[in-house]
């Protein structure tokens, strides 16, 4: 293909054209059959000769004009053995290029500008830059972007920004830095689709609490959690973990965060009030240096399950210092348990609820957690074996000591709600769950007015759990040993042949009378209990069980 380029348009060879295109087209004229010229030049040039009239010249336009764009306008005649057509320079050239695609100079702020949406994606690139260029949609938009090929050959495109919050210098050294690394053998695709693939906190704590919900999620006692500890879980992570690290990837989070976590609950900044989906029921969320360190615990436990399914490389939790715990004591706790008897004679006559007053009298009495006692049922006691069976423990299924105050209390219930409910306690509204409460009554009963100075200032910090620590200080101070306390009180360190036996001793269940019936005369305001005075160098025992667990 030769080509002959004359800026001065070429009037009478366009004149030409024009005779020539009025030529019949027949055999002998200038569209004939060439199968029939028995010649081996198909396109003759007209120097060359064929021996017959042939005209094959024509053109493209019929009446070639010169076309105007931007500051210029050529017309350009090239011959292309006997085509000869006329086109202009730039606006015609570049309609051979795909639709959509335009070719532009550097660019800049005003060409960014002027460009004007159309029906579909228009892409401009910039000549400077290989790589570089614009992309405009028919919305409007316009967003910078580059074009590369990765280690494969294949194709990619990233989108840098939006035109506007990002100008064109700032797009054009971000476009150099990011080719850079496209030579140097990133895949800038992949790695932003890995990104947007990435687990988030949010997303991993959704996993944790989905696949704890189907057991899947074992516990260091090698139980799976129950219902009420995903309860809580639930609300601790929707309530403090993901309003303040949600939206963090789960794989760039660092010890920083989580400290950051520490102190923002600690300090009450997630704290709110929210509606339950229980009737007229709401949570009131106030952080706190104890909320603060089981939010910690448990983000910890979720990253360690991140680590166990290959989610998340390390656990970033671990070893972050956390606040001790602030473990309750009681330093008096027969004026304590005194003080709590006239309280709940008062509340009995003051119109509380039966389950409130009694439950507080039976935690007393058995040093039960305040849960094992609210979801206590009349099946669980063995009466004729001296023993009460929790199935739903914290430690899982124990076995507890069933002394003769304890009997004598829970027949006096029995015989006073009629005992046919499930539950001991149960709910007023609702006979067919446990009663829920205790932690309004408790406040009631201990800011009563009709509370004297000395027993309102014993109960100023009450809480139904310094009932466990009163039990265990008193047996300290009877001499009972620490094992047989902890045995009274349902902990985890029982033998296996313990579990074995599957009943308690003699022993055991003579200990547990001794305390129970001290407690029931400190309760019942007994001068003879009270003037029993303990002995001074008796061990405050501390109990570790966790405070909401009560």
């Amino acid at each position: 293909m030769s080509a002959c380029v004359s800026r001065k348009p070429d009037m009478r060879k366009a004149q030409g054209f024009r005779e020539r295109r009025r030529t019949p087209r027949n055999g002998t004229g200038s569209r004939g059959n060439w199968r029939t010229r028995h010649d081996s030049n198909v396109w003759p040039l007209p120097s060359e000769g064929s021996g017959q009239p042939l005209h094959r010249s024509f053109s493209i336009f019929p009446n070639p004009k010169p076309l105007r764009f931007l500051f210029f306008s050529y017309n350009f005649v090239i011959r292309c053995q006997t085509r000869e057509f006329s086109v202009s320079c730039l606006p015609v050239l570049t309609q051979c290029l795909p639709r959509g695609v335009w070719t532009m100079p550097k660019l800049s702020k005003i060409v960014v500008d002027d460009v004007l949406p159309g029906g579909s994606d228009i892409f401009i690139w910039d000549t400077e830059l290989k790589g570089f260029g614009l992309r405009v949609k028919p919305s409007g938009t316009k967003s910078f972007l580059v074009q590369y090929r990765n280690l494969a050959g294949q194709s990619k495109r990233v989108t840098l920004g939006r035109y506007g919050p990002l100008t064109c210098d700032q797009a054009r050294k971000a476009a150099k830095r990011e080719l850079a690394r496209v030579a140097l053998g990133n895949d800038l695709r992949a790695e932003r689709d890995e990104l947007r693939a990435a687990w988030t906190v949010r997303s991993l704590c959704e996993e944790y609490l989905r696949e704890a919900e189907a057991g899947n999620v074992i516990t260091r006692r090698g139980k799976p959690k129950t219902a009420s500890t995903l309860s809580i879980d639930r609300g601790r992570i929707e309530r403090h973990i993901l309003p303040l690290l949600g939206k963090k990837v789960a794989r760039d989070l660092t010890a920083a965060d989580v400290r950051g976590l520490l102190a923002a609950v600690r300090a009450g900044k997630t704290a709110t009030v929210e509606r339950t989906e229980k009737l007229r029921g709401k949570a009131i969320v106030t952080g706190g240096a104890g909320t603060a360190r089981k939010s910690v615990t448990l983000l910890s436990a979720i990253l360690t399950y991140g680590v166990e399914q290959g989610i998340i490389e390390n656990n970033v939790a671990r070893g972050i210092r956390l606040p001790r715990d602030g473990k309750r004591e009681v330093r008096q706790p027969a004026e304590l348990l005194v003080a709590l008897g006239r309280a709940l004679k008062l509340a009995g006559k003051a119109g509380e609820p039966w389950q409130a007053t009694e439950a507080l009298k039976l935690l007393a009495l058995s040093g039960m957690r305040r849960k094992e006692v609210l979801t206590l049922r009349w099946a669980d006691i063995a009466w004729n074996d001296g023993m009460i069976r929790l199935r739903q423990a914290k430690t899982d299924t124990t076995l507890r000591p069933l002394s003769a105050p304890v009997a004598r209390h829970l027949q006096w219930i029995r015989k006073h709600s009629g005992g046919s409910a499930e539950y001991v306690f149960p709910g007023i509204r609702n006979p067919g769950h446990p009663y829920g409460g205790l932690p309004n009554a408790v406040r009631r009963i201990t800011a009563s007015t009709h509370l004297n100075e000395r027993d309102r200032e014993a109960l100023q910090e009450f809480h139904p759990h310094l009932l466990r620590h009163a039990a265990a200080t008193i047996g300290n101070s009877l001499r009972l040993t620490v094992p047989t306390i902890g045995a009274i009180l349902g902990h985890s360190g029982t033998t296996m042949t313990e579990r074995y036996i599957g009943r308690v001793d003699g022993a055991l269940l003579s200990a547990a009378n001794e305390l129970a019936g001290y407690i029931e005369r400190l309760l019942d305001d007994d001068p003879w209990a009270q003037a029993l005075e303990l002995e001074e160098e008796s061990e405050v025992i501390p109990l570790f069980d966790n405070v909401s667990a009560g």
